[in-house]
């Protein structure tokens, strides 16, 4: 590669990751606007001083770890549901894939479904072939992320979610 071409991509290099700024702890969460797989759409800002919101972006439904951590989220989401939290899994899958997917794996919270991919740009977790990666935002009632989770183990996603969510001081419903 002559030295000229290796300049202009190193300057493309350069600007797309100024363009792209990480998220972390303490930044104000993007908004979204998605529809999800009980039929509603939901917003952050509906949940703005009301309850903390977690998003478990996941890379594709119907694969095996997003499989299982939608089935932990399914079987122990009692875990959650004693907590003041609203929690989603996110893809950017279509709406009608997603709710085959909540359907084969029983759950019972909503999947998003980004297909634009737009929220998941502005929460910075898609990866270079285009789906997100499996990290998972724990945001405040403010709207602050308290959290970014990269190291997710699906199989105990649910425990996980809740010793985290308890460490952060989330309360439980009264």
């Amino acid at each position: 590669m002559n030295t000229q071409i290796k300049l202009i991509l190193s300057a493309l290099l350069v600007s797309i990751s100024a363009a792209t700024t990480a998220l972390e702890v303490g930044d104000q969460a993007p908004d979204f606007l998605l529809e999800a797989t009980d039929g509603k759409t939901y917003s952050l800002s509906q949940f703005k001083d009301k309850e903390a919101v977690v998003i478990a972006w996941y890379p594709k439904a119907y694969t095996s770890g997003c499989t299982i951590e939608c089935k932990s989220l399914a079987q122990n989401g009692h875990l959650l549901k004693r907590l003041e939290v609203a929690y989603f899994m996110a893809s950017v899958d279509s709406l009608e894939d997603n709710k085959g997917f909540a359907k084969e794996t029983e759950a019972d919270f909503p999947l998003l479904s980004d297909p634009s991919k737009k929220t998941a740009k502005a929460y910075d977790v898609l990866a270079f072939y285009g789906v997100p990666k499996r990290h998972t935002f724990y945001i405040g009632k403010d709207g602050k992320i308290l959290f970014i989770d990269t190291n997710i183990k699906p199989a105990t996603s649910a425990e996980d979610m809740a010793a985290k969510l308890e460490e952060l001081g989330v309360p439980a419903r009264s």
